[in-house]
């Protein structure tokens, strides 16, 4: 029964996209019989296929973020390639994509081989079922955050760039920044000897519980503001892409696992209940307000 739940619930994740691809393709340009979108999402699901089969023999989740990052290369180059009608737009998107994932995927990638494993897979690589509904969750996660991407970079739209392309882009390199930034200084507090048992609340942790993610749903913002003047009937589900990765990691993954294993970790300890109490989950509000209140004490009243 266990089995055949995961199993279904793997069929039904691959027809919800091909579905939900259906509606949105009718906006993207042909490549032979397929929209080049219907093209992009075959792919983005083939190349879990591919690397599932090997990692579950293996039995490893080494090449599982990788992979996810190499899909998001892959499908974005192949997309602006096959589509003849690229302009400036399709071209800063791509390379928005290709910077993020190259970032994001070496980074992922050192860090479980120094790791040695992630404590996500320790059961779910030894399930067959399980493991092939994770890898096809990941073509959904690529498929859904790349969607507003996509919808650009398979768009025959040749509207020039506006005020919007402008603050998306800007959007996006706030978010890449404070990705970057937070990635780095938590690396730093992991590998520094005499923080071993503690947890990380300087730098933009202290604004923020999971700065990392407020960068990355920021920079997918970026994107999706991009896309408004390509955008036309379903292709404004591309709006969705950020919301999409919110709710991934505010939900699903990142988060709630993160602050679950926090809380069973330190519960006891006083001064990470206070950190708790008083940082954001996400969104650095708290970093707003003492900037806002140091302007106010350098304006002249």
């Amino acid at each position: 029964l266990f089995l055949f739940k995961n199993l279904l619930l793997s069929l039904i994740i691959i027809v919800f996209a091909f579905v939900l691809t259906s509606f949105v393709d009718q906006n993207s340009v042909s490549y032979g019989s397929l929209s080049l979108f219907l093209l992009c999402t075959i792919i983005i699901f083939s190349f879990q296929w591919i690397v599932f089969i090997p990692s579950y023999f293996l039995s490893t989740e080494h090449f599982f973020d990788l992979t996810g990052s190499v899909t998001f290369i892959t499908v974005s180059i192949l997309a602006f390639l096959m589509n003849d009608t690229k302009n400036l737009r399709h071209l800063i998107v791509l390379i928005l994509v290709i910077i993020w994932a190259l970032r994001l995927g070496t980074f992922l990638f050192l860090r479980i081989k120094e790791t040695d494993s992630d404590s996500r897979f320790v059961t779910i690589k030894k399930d067959f079922s399980v493991f092939l509904l994770t890898w096809n969750l990941q073509g959904l996660w690529v498929l859904f955050t790349l969607f507003g991407a996509l919808t650009i970079l398979t768009s025959n739209n040749n509207n020039n760039l506006g005020v919007l392309d402008i603050i998306g882009v800007l959007i996006w390199m706030i978010g890449f920044i404070i990705e970057v930034v937070s990635d780095k200084q938590k690396s730093e507090f992991r590998n520094n000897k005499s923080y071993l048992g503690k947890f990380i609340q300087s730098g933009l942790w202290r604004y923020s519980r999971h700065p990392n993610y407020c960068g990355e749903i920021l920079l997918w913002i970026g994107i999706a503001l991009i896309g408004i003047s390509v955008y036309s009937g379903f292709g404004w589900l591309g709006l969705a892409s950020p919301f999409f990765v919110f709710v991934m990691l505010n939900y699903i993954s990142g988060v709630r696992l993160l602050e679950k294993q926090a809380d069973e970790r330190w519960s006891e300890d006083n001064e990470y209940q206070l950190y708790k109490s008083k940082t954001p989950v996400l969104f650095p509000y708290k970093f707003i307000k003492d900037w806002k209140s140091k302007v106010m004490a350098i304006v002249p009243s």
